[in-house]
């Protein structure tokens, strides 16, 4: 199946190329999506600037509105999402269920609380203009890219998408190569949700190039979400324009077990920390650091836990299978 991008919807002109959405466990190809060049990109940016205008002007409670509706209408079809979600990642159904309710925490909370943090307020106008008022605001910057990731492709971006847009502005989204239907059904919901100002939430497909395309496109600000790799690449990008970023890189996660830590409880932690989404998780457990007088137990406790794992159960396919050996 060959899915048609927002632009070429909207008349634009289309990609030279396509790329497959692929199923991690069987490689059998799920979809087929545009590749966007930098002509494309610069197209969707437009877009979503010419919506912003009119979504920065409206007030806190209509975006709110807005933004009920939208995470309404995703809870109505979690299972439908869930099962793409999987579909995509690997991921076992109650996996992608659990991240999609996360999601619509986020958006919960980015609806609600938008006028309360970024609302005018008064403030001290200080000794030296004692007659006079004084408040703070924020106003919107206009439009913001996102790069999202593969592992987590609903809840990590959503910590940018829904923020930036109960604050007012339009996205641009590129989700991973790995999961370009995540990023096409969020956008396209939205749009089906809020019709008046779909093109408030506009998503990009393609490759690496699509996403260096985003970095230097006219965006007021740039979230990311990947490998630090990848992400000293996007930096650079953005810093021909000076363009804001908001980085979110990887790490080395550690779990300390201490000497008076519940070891059932933390033998739990461990096993769900370093083996969850296959152990394709950025705060995922990768060391353990066990008190001496722990030790014994709690590898006792930590064996028994693991050899419950069900391949297929507990965890589900790699994505990619570089991931195999990263892991």
């Amino acid at each position: 199946m060959t899915i048609l991008s927002d632009r070429e919807t909207a008349g634009e002109g289309p990609s030279d190329s396509t790329f497959d959405s692929l199923a991690p466990a069987t490689g059998r190809v799920l979809a087929s999506y545009p590749v966007d060049g930098p002509e494309q990109v610069h197209a969707a940016v437009a877009r979503a600037r010419a919506a912003s205008s009119a979504w920065g002007a409206l007030e806190f409670d209509e975006r709110r509105r807005h933004l009920v509706a939208w995470r309404s209408l995703i809870a109505r079809r979690v299972e439908e999402f869930a099962e793409l979600v999987g579909a995509e990642t690997g991921k076992p159904r109650d996996d992608a269920v659990l991240e999609i309710l996360l999601t619509l925490d986020h958006l919960d909370w980015a609806a609600k609380n938008a006028k309360k943090v970024l609302g005018p307020h008064k403030v001290s106008s200080g000794s030296l203009a004692a007659n006079h008022a004084a408040t703070v605001e924020y106003p919107p910057l206009g439009v913001i890219g996102v790069i999202g990731p593969w592992n987590y492709p609903v809840f990590t971006p959503m910590g940018s998408l829904a923020y930036a847009i109960a604050a007012g502005n339009a996205v641009v989204f590129k989700p991973s190569e790995y999961t370009p239907g995540v990023g096409r059904w969020l956008a396209d919901t939205f749009g089906e949700a809020v019709p008046a100002h779909k093109d408030v939430f506009v998503t990009i497909t393609g490759l690496g190039d699509t996403g260096a395309a985003l970095s230097t496109a006219a965006v007021d600000k740039l979230a990311f979400t990947g490998s630090s790799a990848t992400g000293r690449k996007v930096m650079a990008a953005c810093a021909t324009n000076l363009t804001p970023v908001l980085m979110e890189c990887g790490g080395k996660d550690a779990l300390i077990v201490d000497e008076d830590a519940d070891v059932e409880a933390a033998a739990d932690a461990a096993v769900w920390g370093g083996m969850s989404n296959s152990g394709q998780t950025c705060v995922g457990t990768e060391r353990i650091y066990v008190h001496v007088k722990r030790y014994e137990a709690f590898v006792d406790a930590l064996t028994r836990k693991a050899s419950d794992i069900v391949a297929g159960e507990s965890y589900g396919a790699m994505t990619m299978p570089s991931q195999v050996d990263v892991v």
